[in-house]
């Protein structure tokens, strides 16, 4: 959502579906995986809205929708690009919408070509490095933004792409358009050509959806889009967790923008995420290549320093524009007074990165004995990521590895219990890993803030203190931080002034000197130049007066109070409830608001009024903070010289990108192609019927001994994995485990580990309900109690019947629930934009009976597909 809107977070709020006149969620178990939220789909079907469920299985949501729609795992842009061919060729685009508020009437290149010219590759491809150069994706006769040898390793793209913008405009440059969109070249023809082969026909034979199903979906959706009315889309994890997990949101983000569905009441696409503050870990990130507010991480360039960095990530246009002023502020939060103006505000402290440092690439190097040490916080990865055999041996290189949890889990305990101990693939006296379990507090025994789907900070208070020598992260990381300092006390090492210098100076409360968490959110929020509180991040400045720990967080402290634990009553407010904690940014509900006026600033219908011009107070004004400039005139043009947010019009309401407007052409943030392309799963039983690429060409993929990857499509073997897998979450457990299994209350309500296959597959493997099955891809086999069920169908793919099986992943060999992990069948192969693992789709086999023990495992697993090979 960052490369299509400009900000990589929900574009709605959860309780705005209540205004949807019809909801797709697709990617999502909704009413198991989020449950509270779910009341608001349930308040909208009762109020006339049309509920779809798209997904592998038959579910809760399914059975409070008005249509499940099942679907093959890894084919869901297939189905999205036939909405959007079905939109194009029916004529049934929200036009006016169109045309003024995205990119459709650009000129885009004369170098570009297009997969339909290519058969499933852009222009650009590089295949020595297996990577795109996009100079030939960039609006007619501009640059790119960043050339291939200025653009940052690792550079933000897709859903943590920090305001993808357009080639650099000069001042009063603006690109070559076609306002009546006839012209071949511009965005809007180019998106005709791009999707014309994803007719009802095809997405049957991909997708497995029955014609008439499909045109069901696609006519709910015009339907209910338009002036009068509007459409909203909710996804999860079923829609990131691919090689092209960013652009299955894309096609979504290309629907709703041509239907006009984006900042308007009752439309967006809600990103319901994986638990309490997954948002939040990427605001003020976990991710190795972004800073707080989505900055982007220094690379290790020759030659560096702040204003480098800023010439290279802030566009001229658009709020990005004051990319040196959010960065600044946020220096200064880090160093206090040793940021000056004389030293770059200490720009050279930060890190820098050279290469790709994500959590894959990690373990890689891990098992290649490049890491010594790791921490391992909030996170369970010999259970809840892929290839869980590599996971585990790749620990067994460390030398140290501190683990923080509630309990023991598997990531602590793999040097004495794991799977690998049983099959001699390790042993416990030549492990050399030192491991330290560090006892964590829950979120009942500390205080703190948890950035939920909706970009809502919500404060939870200390219910009672933390038992024994359990502690915060926040503890942990601050006194860990503080002997660091300690020991480096007397260092006159130039290197050690980073740490040094930090503002290291929380006041800390109660027996254990916990950080005041208050305290810490303040430094977030920011402080102006007289030291107080900010009200938003319009005062930051670039000249060090300002501190802000994450710009788009400015004002979560606004007037010395912490908005986030803002708890008025529903009754009490209106529906919208923006006295019930604080959204990012400024308190806005639903982002690019200005979107749900039309040019002129009028509501584009009465039924659906959310912001629009007051010509009275000569403001904007409506339910909601307006998503734009608050004095901002529909009709302003800007001056020459004009700059940032100034040097945006008055009717481009998407203010975090170049050019003002949404994009469904996306030249820069995404790096597998400006539009979204059906490339089917790594591992699949079928080829791609819609191009000679068979999968995504620039994906993610370690190829290497420990990671081998099933024979799919129509090369030799493929037929010894059959049938496609997908995992998926419970209600009654939580992620990998950790947190679920040792709880007595539910691990009695899902005591094993178990496998979902219909009566169909059931006969044809003979397979019996209640018993065992094995499970085999190239990485391992695991086993689980059969479940047999009507809720996961075969369907008719490409024109034979094709079964899935259905893997919850919560299970490991620690708790009271132990079982088999599902992890452990999916290999390393990831979305090359954000290195997610692709785990909803992947091909198998499935044998009655339960699997190998010891080392008579990896033996009949490597045994499965040598034969595979050899019969091939």
């Amino acid at each position: 959502m960052g490369a299509s809107f400009g900000r990589g977070g929900a574009t709605t709020f959860q309780q705005d579906l209540q205004n949807s006149d019809c909801i797709v969620i697709m990617g999502s178990n909704m009413a198991e995986c989020h449950p509270v939220g779910f009341q608001w789909v349930v308040e909208a079907r009762e109020r006339g809205a049309k509920v779809i469920h798209i997904d592998p299985r038959f579910t809760r949501t399914s059975a409070l929708a008005d249509l499940h729609v099942p679907i093959r795992a890894g084919s869901d842009i297939a189905f999205l690009g036939g909405i959007v061919n079905y939109i194009l060729e029916n004529g049934r685009e929200f036009r006016e919408y169109v045309q003024a508020y995205t990119n459709a009437r650009t000129i885009i290149s004369d170098d570009f070509r297009d997969t339909e010219d290519l058969d499933g590759i852009f222009s650009g491809l590089d295949p020595e490095s297996g990577e795109y150069e996009r100079e030939s994706w960039q609006y007619k006769d501009m640059e790119e933004a960043a050339s291939a040898g200025e653009r940052d390793m690792g550079e933000a793209e897709g859903e943590q792409a920090h305001g993808a913008h357009g080639g650099e405009l000069e001042h009063g440059e603006t690109p070559h358009e076609d306002p009546t969109l006839e012209d071949p070249r511009c965005v809007f023809q180019l998106l005709k050509k791009h999707y014309r082969r994803y007719t009802p026909e095809m997405v049957e034979r991909v997708c497995g959806v029955p014609k008439e199903t499909f045109l069901e979906v696609a006519e709910a959706l015009c339907e209910n889009s338009g002036r009068e009315r509007t459409s909203a889309f909710a996804y999860a994890v079923g829609w990131t967790q691919h090689t092209v997990g960013v652009q299955y949101i894309r096609t979504a983000a290309i629907v709703q923008l041509l239907l006009g569905n984006i900042g308007r009441p009752g439309g967006g696409i809600l990103a319901l995420r994986g638990h309490a503050s997954i948002q939040g870990s990427t605001d003020i990130p976990t991710l190795f290549n972004i800073l707080p507010g989505y900055l982007p991480m220094p690379h290790a360039h020759e030659e560096t320093g702040l204003d480098l960095y800023v010439e290279r990530n802030a566009p001229p246009t658009g709020f990005w524009g004051n990319t040196k002023s959010y960065m600044v502020s946020l220096l200064k939060a880090w160093w206090g007074e040793a940021a000056q103006f004389e030293n770059d505000f200490c720009f050279d402290y930060l890190p820098r990165i050279d290469e790709d440092h994500s959590h894959y690439r990690t373990v890689a190097d891990m098992q290649d004995n490049k890491l010594e040490g790791y921490f391992v916080m909030g996170e369970n990865p010999a259970v809840g990521s892929s290839n869980g055999k590599l996971q585990r041996l790749a620990l067994a290189k460390l030398k140290w590895l501190v683990v923080r949890d509630f309990s023991e889990i598997e990531t602590a305990s793999f040097w004495k219990d794991g799977p690998e101990i049983e099959t001699g693939e390790l042993a416990t006296e030549e492990i050399g890993t030192e491991v330290f379990l560090m006892p964590a507090a829950s979120h009942t025994e500390k205080d703190g803030s948890f950035t939920n789907t909706q970009r809502l900070l919500q404060w939870h208070h200390k219910a009672v203190e933390p038992e024994g020598d359990c502690r915060s992260e926040l503890w942990f990381m601050y006194h860990l931080g503080r002997l660091v300092r300690r020991r480096l006390a007397d260092s006159t090492r130039e290197r050690d002034r980073p740490v040094l210098d930090l503002t290291w100076d929380y006041p800390t409360v109660g027996p254990t000197e916990e950080p005041d968490a208050e305290a810490v959110l303040a430094e977030i929020g920011g402080f102006d130049q007289e030291k107080e509180p900010l009200a938003d991040y319009l005062p930051l400045k670039e000249d060090g007066s300002t501190t802000c720990g994450c710009w788009i967080y400015a004002g979560c402290y606004k007037g010395g109070t912490n908005q986030p634990a803002k708890r008025k009553p529903t009754g009490e407010q209106d529906w919208v409830a923006a006295e019930w904690a604080w959204a990012w940014p400024m308190n806005r509900r639903i982002l690019y608001n200005r979107a749900s006026a039309d040019p002129d600033g009028r509501p584009w219908s009465e039924r659906k009024k959310y912001i629009w011009w007051d010509e009275s107070e000569e403001e904007w004004v409506g339910a909601d903070v307006p998503d734009f400039t608050p004095d901002k005139r529909p009709d302003y043009v800007p001056p020459e010289d004009a700059e940032a947010q100034e040097a945006l019009r008055g009717d481009e309401p998407f203010i975090m990108q170049g050019d003002g407007r949404a994009w469904l052409y996306a030249p820069n943030g995404i790096v597998d192609g400006p539009f979204p392309t059906h490339y089917e799963p790594r591992e699949s039983p079928f080829g791609n019927p819609l191009y000679k690429q068979r999968s995504n060409p620039v994906r993610d993929e370690y190829d290497r001994p420990e990671n081998p990857i099933n024979p799919s499509g129509d090369e030799p073997g493929s037929e010894a994995y059959p049938f496609v897998v997908t995992s998926y979450r419970l209600t009654e457990h939580h992620t990998a485990g950790g947190m679920s299994r040792t709880v007595p209350y539910l691990s009695e309500l899902q005591p094993e580990f178990f496998c979902e296959v219909s009566p169909e597959l059931a006969r044809e493997r003979g397979l019996e309900h209640g018993k065992w099955a094995t499970i085999i891809t190239a990485r391992s086999a695991i086993e689980a109690r059969v479940l047999v069920t009507e809720r996961i169908k075969p369907l008719q793919v490409d024109g034979r019947t094709m079964h899935q099986v259905g893997l919850p992943y919560h299970w490991g060999n620690k708790g009271i629930s132990t079982g088999d992990s599902a992890n452990d069948l999916f290999a390393f192969v990831l979305d090359p934009n954000v290195h997610i693992q692709e785990v909803k789709a992947a091909s198998c086999d499935i044998q009655p009976g339960r699997r190998p023990r010891g080392p008579d495992l990896p033996k009949f697993v490597d045994g499965h597909l040598r034969q595979a090979r050899e019969g091939a």
